[in-house]
């Protein structure tokens, strides 16, 4: 992962905001808990974290979760701040996963999966419903329902379509000292 932060970074951004509040707006499949769906974006945004790190996909869900509530019903605070946390612990991951050498073997694949988990789970069973019940004076009750059935979803397909979507990208990368050079 490159330290520096460049023009690629801010298009990634962009681009990624723009993917996320496409997929959160109009890919989701409701969960029969009030305001709570199964969101296809944060597969996309693990990819998002895993390749450009934790500001871009900070960033992305913060902005792309913004643009897909203002674009509905109105801002909804605690989660969209809480997409924006849920990038930054996918971008950490990318510490851990060589994705961009072409690198996502059993190892890291246990990473990911262990640690987006751990990510939706905190996110959405913790943050987002503790800022609702601060925030918006929510009932905690239906909140930490809507956290539990968030987090729970989130987790499974964040590992089931990350995990394709970050093996394909793993396979679009040349594996150091793969190549060799002709006499």
């Amino acid at each position: 992962m490159n330290k520096k932060f460049t023009v690629k970074h801010i298009v990634a951004i962009g681009i990624g905001a723009a993917v996320f509040f496409i997929l959160k707006r109009f890919v989701t499949i409701p969960t029969g808990i009030p305001n709570t769906d199964i969101a296809t974006a944060y597969p996309f945004l693990a990819l998002l974290g895993v390749v450009y790190g934790p500001i871009v996909a900070g960033l992305a869900g913060f902005i792309g979760h913004a643009l897909g509530d203002l674009t509905t019903y109105g801002a909804w605070w605690s989660w969209i701040v809480a997409s924006g946390i849920l990038g930054v612990f996918f971008g950490l991951l990318a510490k851990r996963i060589p994705i961009e050498e072409g690198i996502f073997g059993k190892k890291e694949i246990v990473t990911f999966l262990v640690g987006e988990t751990i990510a939706n789970l905190v996110t959405w069973v913790i943050i987002a419903p503790i800022g609702d019940i601060l925030i918006y004076a929510e009932a905690p009750s239906k909140v930490f329902t809507q956290g539990v059935v968030a987090g729970i979803t989130n987790a499974i397909v964040t590992g089931i379509i990350g995990f394709i979507l970050l093996k394909a990208y793993a396979q679009t990368k040349t594996k150091k000292g793969s190549l060799n050079k002709e006499a």
